[in-house]
């Protein structure tokens, strides 16, 4: 077998494995950065071990075994918290005594309550939201400092800087790995929402790389919206981010080609919507709506459900949506709540109502590195027939984006505006 291959096995099973096994790590080891490098340790173990002697049966559980020796070689080391040692000394000699470990065995070992735990010990108050948000995108989710600084609006270095920081944080106040007690549970909140749905988005639209959706992330934070329904079955904004990622997972067949080329919104071919995970979603906004008040992500998914209930793309309410995002935009006001604000504008106003929506957002510091503010401009000034400016606008989108596909789409759209020009 290959380096390569190796190399992408590796990482195929990091990205599946990689939340459990640092959840199960800082829950036996009670800090979750040391629990992130021994993980990462773990995998350069496997890199080279697989690169020499083949796969193993099962490269999920050989990972964890790994993980467990790592840990069982750390408390060695420390000569501390010998009752933790021998409990992960029980468990590998159970693991080890097995001959073939099941996946399923595997799976109970490392429980979804580990990762509810990791996310709530992440977004414990001791951080900043930027930290909280920041730590649990890359623990959890496994995205790299790129990535979640991409999301952030912020330059990777201050991304790498917070993220040394936050954990650094969590071990000097020895903050504890376990779920909350439920009122402070429900003050943790706002911040777990943010990072599940923000990890929904980089699968929704990646940031980089050359696919333009990474449904695995998309499912991943679906699944632990579930799981926080079932936690906080009164909590009508978590019903509401639910519905919102659901009713947005409906369209994610539709949103590429065959080629894996992006298809937009407005051009989809609404047939392929996934109709289950859509009529979900409807379902998930009705016990939103019922336990109120509606909140940002409930609003939010009122926005999507308008899309979801239109059979056509000329069947929208445009109107019923720039309503919505009055709503929004009163409420939690920000420039991407506004830049998407003109959108709806300009599908309910026409383009030019679009461009002077747009207008103020234009020299907004925390845009000026966000493809979409360009992208957007270059729409209205295509639909108002100023190709030149439109092509230019295109252009710098392109310069903005790291994926591959947005980069190709906006390329063409700046040269469809250039052939207008020259048409004319």
């Amino acid at each position: 077998m290959t380096t390569s291959s190796v190399q992408r096995t590796v990482d195929a099973v990091w990205r599946m494995e990689s939340v459990r096994l640092i959840a199960y790590l800082a829950r036996r080891l009670g800090d979750v950065g040391l629990a992130e490098d021994l993980a990462q340790e773990s995998l350069m173990v496997a890199l080279d071990k697989w690169s020499a002697e083949g796969l193993p049966d099962n490269p999920a559980a050989w990972l964890m075994t790994v993980a467990k020796h790592r840990a069982i070689d750390h408390w060695r080391k420390q000569k501390r918290q010998h009752d933790k040692w021998g409990e992960l000394v029980q468990e590998h000699t159970f693991l080890s005594q097995s001959s073939s470990p099941d996946p399923a065995s595997l799976e109970d070992t490392v429980l979804d309550d580990d990762v509810l735990r990791l996310i709530f010990t992440a977004c414990h108050p001791v951080l900043s939201p930027e930290a909280r948000g920041a730590l649990t995108l890359k623990t959890v989710a496994g995205l790299s400092t790129f990535e979640i600084a991409r999301a952030y609006l912020v330059s990777e270095k201050t991304l790498a800087q917070r993220l040394v920081r936050a954990k650094r944080t969590l071990r000097e106040k020895q903050v504890p790995f376990a779920l909350p007690e439920h009122e402070e549970l429900t003050e943790r909140l706002a911040a777990v929402l943010e990072v599940i749905y923000l990890l929904f988005n980089e699968g929704y639209t990646a940031t980089a790389g050359q696919h333009w959706v990474r449904p695995p992330l998309c499912q991943e934070a679906m699944r632990l919206g579930r799981m926080l329904t079932g936690y906080l079955p009164e909590q009508g904004e978590v019903f509401g981010l639910l519905a919102l990622m659901e009713i947005q997972a409906s369209r994610l067949p539709a949103r590429q080609n065959a080629q894996g080329e992006p298809v937009l919104l407005m051009e989809q071919n609404r047939s392929q919507w996934d109709q289950l995970l859509l009529n979900h979603g409807f379902q998930a906004l009705e016990k939103a709506r019922k336990l109120g008040p509606s909140g940002l992500y409930t609003l939010q998914a009122e926005l999507a459900a308008c899309h979801g209930r239109a059979r056509r793309a000329e069947d929208t309410d445009w109107q019923a949506i720039t309503q919505v995002y009055d709503q929004l935009y009163r409420r939690y006001p920000s420039p991407v709540i506004a830049l998407n604000r003109a959108v709806a504008v300009s599908r309910a106003r026409g383009p030019q109502a679009g461009l002077v929506a747009l207008q103020p957002l234009l020299s907004e510091a925390s845009l000026q590195q966000y493809h979409l503010l360009p992208s957007v401009q270059g729409d209205f000034l295509f639909q108002l027939k100023r190709w030149q400016e439109a092509a230019g606008a295109f252009e710098k989108a392109a310069s903005l984006t790291q994926n591959r596909q947005e980069q190709a789409l906006l390329r063409e759209r700046a040269r469809a505006a250039y052939a207008q020009e020259h048409v004319l």
